[in-house]
């Protein structure tokens, strides 16, 4: 089997905020995507930190929305991107091997890789969420390729 790289199977483009977006733009870039991580980028457009959806939970107060709300949990939205993100930025390139990158978000407890070129510029994410849907189709395709061979019938 030939070595799998990142390439492979990130996703790209990446969405990202800058650092100055408010909490409530990227409550708004979460709630109108399918994604759980958005990377932040800095003034020269590298790749700063990440934002999970867990981060911008764990910002917003419960009783926004709600009658109970106050001005403090209002002003929760207003808080910026640099604010809330992780920004001890672990990162690979993209011909690093899919199990060398699953090993770092292992090895770090993170759930997501930003995919980085010569510049630190985000060109990709690797979620875990893409490993295990990797891993899944491989083994399907594995069991596929057993029971073919088998000479079962279906």
């Amino acid at each position: 089997m030939p070595t799998i790289i990142v390439e492979d199977i990130m996703t790209s483009p990446v969405e990202c905020v800058s650092m100055d977006d408010s909490v409530e733009k990227i409550r708004d870039v979460f709630s109108q995507s399918h994604y759980h991580h958005l990377v932040v980028t800095g003034d020269s457009g590298e790749c700063a930190g990440v934002i999970s959806d867990r981060d911008l939970l764990r910002n917003l107060s419960p009783f926004l929305g709600k009658m109970q709300a106050r001005s403090a949990d209002v002003n929760s939205l207003k808080r910026r991107a640099h604010q809330i993100m992780t920004r001890q930025l672990v990162a690979v390139r993209k011909n690093t091997s899919l199990r060398a990158a699953a090993r770092v978000m292992l090895d770090h407890k993170i759930s997501c890789l930003p995919v980085v070129d010569s510049n630190k510029r985000c060109i990709g994410i690797i979620t875990l969420r893409d490993v295990v849907r990797w891993a899944v189709a491989e083994l399907e395709r594995e069991s596929d390729s057993d029971y073919g061979h088998s000479g079962l019938a279906a």
